[in-house]
Order: C-alpha cells, then sequence, then structure tokens
C-alpha cells in the first residue's frame, strides 16, 4: 500500500490530509502541532472540549503521548488492536489540553482495523489525529468526492476504500469501561 510521498511530507511539516478509515474518510495530521490540532478543530467547526482521537500503526507511537501502561494493560491493548474501537488512557501531561478536550485528563487512542490508516502512521512515522472527515453536525463524508465538495482543494485526499462499518468507533474509558460512544 503506497501513500504518496508528497503528502507524507506534507503531514511531516504540520499539514493535515483526508485518508480513507474504518467507517468513513477521517481528517489527520500530526498531533504534537498546535497549530495543526487548532486547523482541525477550526475546519470542522467542533467544540475544544471534545477532544479529538489519536491513532497509530502499532502501541509504540502512542506511548509518548500516554502515561506509561502497565505491562497487562498493553498485554490487553495489543490483544485487541487493531480494532474499530478506541480507549480513552490516562494522557501524558504534554498533550495539548485541545487534544485531550478541556478539563480532562485522557486521551482517546486507536489502533485501527483499517491498512491504510495504519500505513499512514507507519509512514509518516508518528501518531495522527483521526477525527470524521465532517463539519459538525454534518454526516462524515465517505468518498473523495464527498470529501471535495465539502471542503475544496484545501485538504490532500489519500484515495482509498473506506471500511465497511456503518458507524464511528466505540469510544470506551479504560479505567471504568463506560461505553461513551
Amino acid at each position: 500500500m503506497r501513500i504518496p510521498p508528497h503528502i507524507v511530507r506534507h503531514l511531516r511539516r504540520g499539514g493535515i490530509a483526508a485518508y480513507p478509515t474504518e467507517s468513513c474518510y477521517g481528517i489527520g495530521g500530526l498531533p504534537n502541532h498546535p497549530r495543526v490540532v487548532r486547523q482541525i478543530i477550526r475546519l470542522k467547526k467542533r467544540p475544544q472540549h471534545k477532544g479529538l482521537i489519536v491513532i497509530a500503526a502499532h502501541i509504540a507511537q502512542l506511548q509518548k503521548h500516554l502515561q506509561t501502561l502497565s505491562p497487562s494493560v498493553r498485554q490487553q491493548l495489543e490483544h485487541i488492536w487493531p480494532a474499530p474501537a478506541t480507549y480513552i488512557l490516562p494522557a501524558h501531561a504534554r498533550v495539548l489540553p485541545q487534544l485531550r478536550g478541556r478539563r480532562r485528563n485522557g486521551l482517546a487512542v486507536r489502533i485501527p482495523d483499517h491498512p491504510l490508516a495504519r500505513e499512514l502512521c507507519r509512514q509518516t512515522r508518528s501518531a495522527l489525529i483521526s477525527t470524521s472527515c465532517n463539519r459538525g453536525g454534518q454526516r462524515p463524508c465517505r468518498s473523495v468526492r464527498e470529501v471535495r465538495r465539502r471542503f475544496g482543494r484545501r485538504i490532500p485526499i489519500i484515495r482509498g476504500i473506506i471500511g465497511k462499518r456503518k458507524r464511528p468507533s466505540d469510544i470506551i474509558d479504560w479505567q471504568n469501561g463506560t461505553r461513551l460512544r
């Protein structure tokens, strides 16, 4: 699976891109760039208190964003992922507040069950923000055509087939098992 090199460079320099995920096109960028986080929130017209999901190719890419995981938690997660299951785990103190969500200590993370999304993380050598490609209140884009119609040429698009899921990933608080979505 080949990701266009110019898009990989664009993301590494602090850009954003649209790409296929398990249920729709997502919008992503590097989670350690404050400008990227602000740009995604503004583009989506998303409330800042909600926070964003971070995806990765493997757990090691998530480690710098999370508090140290115990060996048993890490083993459980490795058994679950890749999957369309997002877990809220204790965030590292340096994680941007807009990424966690205002007044939240956890970060929503996932190893996606979509090979292209994982490959994008591998090629950028980074975890990525992953949020549905839509504006608040709209349904997510499910094709390149929809992404272009809603966002024009402002967002580079990685073409590919979205997964067969009809709903976005489940979001579960790891500490108490509460299903948030």
